[in-house]
């Protein structure tokens, strides 16, 4: 089992390889002189045993993660936890799933064709959450996916991997809320996920966030190699509780919104 570092170094390395190669261009932005704090990962699944939820948490809570909050995002489909380490310069992990028992019957073949691909072995470790597809799927049967579920064709065309990294805008000098950030990144080419507003949440829900939308990236399929929508960076800062604390939570209907970033 990896270190905690370890393991997100990997996914790290995952993501800017294989999902979002623009990442690169917006450390060369945002950072100032010191490492970009990340505020949390998020990673996609299907809501099936053998590949749910829980088995994506199984390496993080090994690590000493506890679950934190649950959310469920009925238009989608999703069910949804995340997880925080005891100490707090650890990033958080949102893991969501798709709740494959309340989509079309056609869809639910699908992913049950490509889940039975997968070989129970592989899921030991934590080596598999930043491994890619277990499966083998053709182009057509992506499409189909995306008809019905943005997030099934996802999961199904990039398997496992950190579907976005977030900055902490709290660290941030040069910028000290959401908007600054976009301004600065639409300035230098980047669009910015616009769903429900450039900017979901703000200081009422003690969080807000943006993101850019999803890089395209090659995927090799069974019978042909397309470009399509990888993953994306999230920027979020949060505020201070009544309490004295940092809220350490996510909004639902943010999250939401967010999720829209790889439409």
């Amino acid at each position: 089992m990896d270190s905690g570092q370890a393991l997100f170094d990997k996914l790290w390395q995952d993501y800017i390889n294989r999902l979002c190669p623009s990442a690169h261009k917006v450390h060369a932005l945002l950072e100032e002189g010191q490492p970009l704090i990340n505020d949390h990962i998020a990673l996609r699944t299907f809501g099936l045993a053998k590949v749910g939820l829980k088995v994506l948490a199984r390496p993080f809570l090994a690590l000493g993660y506890q679950q934190k909050g649950d959310y469920t995002f009925e238009a989608k489909k999703l069910n949804a936890c995340h997880f925080e380490h005891p100490d707090p310069l650890m990033p958080k992990v949102f893991i969501s799933e798709l709740m494959v028992e309340q989509c079309s019957p056609a869809l639910q073949a699908i992913v049950e064709k490509l889940v039975a691909q997968v070989d129970e072995s592989s899921l030991t470790g934590s080596d598999f959450l930043h491994q890619g597809r277990l499966w083998d799927i053709d182009w057509a049967t992506y499409q189909t996916l995306a008809e019905e579920s943005e997030y099934a064709s996802w999961v199904a065309a990039h398997g496992y991997g950190a579907n976005h990294f977030t900055v902490s805008v709290n660290q941030l000098n040069a910028h000290d809320d959401c908007q600054s950030v976009n301004n600065t990144l639409r300035d230098n080419g980047f669009a910015i996920n616009e769903s429900g507003g450039e900017v979901k949440g703000d200081a009422s829900v003690y969080l807000e966030q943006s993101s850019t939308m999803a890089d395209r990236v090659p995927v090799a399929f069974s019978d042909c190699t397309q470009t399509i929508p990888g993953g994306f960076y999230e920027f979020a800062k949060r505020y201070v509780l009544p309490n004295g604390d940092l809220y350490q939570g996510f909004v639902a209907a943010s999250a939401d919104k967010i999720f829209e970033s790889t439409h």
